[in-house]
């Protein structure tokens, strides 16, 4: 028999069923994580499986989790979040109130990075004057965020101090954080590939996301960040992305992975 020889059919049958493109996603790292999946149960076609998902929608609700690739944590690489705080917070936009800046947490997932985003700003600002929009694909990784549940893992990078202030300890492994900081994000699912993007920010946070798109999917997103922000803005990427053809959005490297939208 052969064996997941069907990537072609599969892609156009799941966009039907979802409304996501892998076209757009590079496609060796794609199909391997979905072989992956597929063979662990029990598949050796891509659209068997894709016949199982639609007769099992909490195998399906995994496989979109397992596509989106939720891997992330507070505080990951802490020198950019000290530079996010130092230089970008209370620099750039030292002559703005920060309880009026708008900042977007795009690709959110668990919600590890929306809420690092709160903790730093309630060192300036109180809880009811920080407000943060965070989007992502994935409604399960949505659903995690908003309950606010997480593994030492994840905190393995957080500052003492925001472990301390803003954590209650569940058991051994887990931590919640407080709803104090919970309240100050509000969650919707976005499609970066389809959606429309939020208009007038201050701030964009995308970080190890781009680097599983393709080319030209990349270039879409790049236009829509820099047409979401305003003059001056900026946009904060992962420790694994760089942008080469930052001059076709009208954006500028301001310090490794933050960039600056030009004036007017």
């Amino acid at each position: 028999m052969e064996s997941f020889n069907d990537y072609e059919v599969f892609k156009k049958r799941f966009y039907d069923l979802s409304d996501i493109d892998l076209n757009l996603y590079k496609e060796k790292q794609m199909k391997r994580r979905i072989t992956s999946l597929a063979d662990k149960y029990g598949h050796n076609t891509y659209c068997s499986f894709l016949e199982e998902m639609k007769r099992d929608p909490e195998l399906y609700k995994i496989f979109i989790n397992y596509l989106t690739i939720n891997v992330s944590e507070f505080f990951r690489n802490p020198t950019q979040w000290q530079y996010f705080e130092n230089k970008i917070l209370r620099e750039t936009f030292k002559h703005r109130n920060l309880q009026d800046l708008k900042i977007w947490s795009s690709a959110c997932s668990t919600g590890d990075e929306p809420y690092t985003i709160v903790m730093i700003l309630n060192k300036y600002l109180p809880f009811e004057k920080i407000n943060i929009l965070a989007t992502d694909i994935d409604l399960e990784a949505i659903k995690k965020a908003k309950a606010g549940v997480y593994s030492s893992r994840s905190l393995k990078e957080l500052p003492k101090e925001y472990l301390d202030k803003h954590f209650s300890k569940i058991d051994d492994d887990s931590y919640q954080i407080s709803e104090k900081v919970r309240k100050c994000v509000t969650f919707k699912q976005l499609n970066l590939l389809k959606d429309p993007y939020p208009t007038g920010m201050d701030i964009i946070v995308c970080r190890n996301v781009l680097i599983y798109f393709t080319e030209e999917a990349k270039n879409y997103i790049m236009k829509g960040f820099s047409e979401s922000l305003r003059s001056d803005g900026v946009l904060f990427i992962g420790s694994t992305e760089q942008i080469m053809n930052y001059q076709s959005f009208n954006i500028k490297p301001i310090e490794t992975f933050f960039y600056q939208k030009a004036e007017g």
